[in-house]
């Protein structure tokens, strides 16, 4: 299941958050927020934001314990 990564360049929570998913050795896609005005309002200060099929799984911070349980891994 390929999760997506909502961030932007410069955001040091979205490098450990992705630096966290690479580490769980998880797919995943990262968008930047500032080439999409609709995203740019819907997440300007929500960043980082790991969004699943299903929903959202963890925002600002990483949550390996989330993306355990929403990925059903470990």
């Amino acid at each position: 299941m390929r999760l997506t990564l909502y961030g932007r360049a410069g955001c040091h929570l979205c490098e450990d958050m992705a630096a966290g998913l690479d580490a769980l050795g998880v797919d995943y896609e990262v968008v930047d927020i500032d080439r999409d005005p609709g995203l740019k309002t819907r997440y300007d200060w929500e960043v980082p934001v790991l969004v699943g099929p299903a929903g959202e799984v963890c925002r600002h911070f990483f949550d390996p314990a989330a993306v355990r349980a929403y990925l059903k891994i470990g």
